[in-house]
């Protein structure tokens, strides 16, 4: 099993129990030849290498409780680092990401963050996976149909089937048709519009996902998130 995975790859044991077959794949050698070609053309590829898999590394399946949908990291220098939506301290908070903090605080009345960094929601149980894991400097969607699709359908099936009573935040087109086999007699599935500002007003701000998330877990007896970012 470890053979099958590059050694700068951090992905945490309770994943490698149900991924680690999917390194040994051809989707995933051919996307592993298809970034390695990238790099060796001089394109830089974000997040770096040791983050791709920063969302699973973070948040060990068993602690699973809210899954949050991207599409593909953030393109531009300093952005990405393994987790959808989120920035690091320091970098200037994207407009999507100003979105759910904005329906954070109508819905929960929890103050605007000052930064942008999520971690504390993976380090919570809230998975932060993007849809896409890599993605060319300054080429939004540019490793979109490379293989990551099939990698994180297998995440979302892994999580179907082996964990009981995870919300999952549902937030426009892409992220509905990615979650479309979701069981919803075990999970809890909530849909609304992309927070980006072209459809945020369509019906994500009010969409209420968080207190539903939080009334959702405390009913099957888990633990609510705290979704303030301080």
């Amino acid at each position: 099993m470890g053979d099958s995975i590059p050694r700068n790859i951090r992905l945490h044991a309770s994943w490698l129990e149900y991924l680690a077959v999917e390194f040994e794949q051809p989707y995933m050698q051919a996307l592993r030849d298809f970034l390695r070609a990238e790099k060796r053309a001089g394109k830089q590829i974000f997040p770096p290498g040791d983050e791709l898999f920063a969302a699973l590394n973070g948040t060990p399946l068993d602690q699973v409780k809210v899954v949050i949908l991207g599409q593909d990291p953030y393109h531009g220098d300093g952005q990405a680092h393994g987790l959808c939506f989120s920035v690091r301290p320091g970098v200037p908070i994207p407009p999507s990401l100003q979105n759910i903090f904005k329906e954070l605080h109508q819905e929960l009345g929890l103050p605007l963050p000052g930064h942008g960094s999520l971690t504390a929601w993976a380090g919570q149980g809230v998975l932060l996976l993007n849809s896409v894991l890599s993605v060319e400097r300054g080429r939004a969607a540019s490793h979109q149909g490379k293989g990551w699709e099939t990698f994180t359908d297998r995440v979302i099936s892994v999580i179907n089937d082996a964990c009981q009573h995870v919300v999952f935040m549902l937030w426009g087109n892409s992220a509905q048709r990615k979650g479309a086999f979701i069981d919803g007699s075990r999970h809890c599935v909530l849909k609304a519009p992309h927070p980006s500002p072209l459809s945020a007003h369509r019906g994500f701000f009010g969409c209420g996902h968080f207190a539903a998330a939080n009334a959702y877990l405390a009913a099957h007896g888990r633990a609510p998130v705290d979704w303030q970012i301080t």
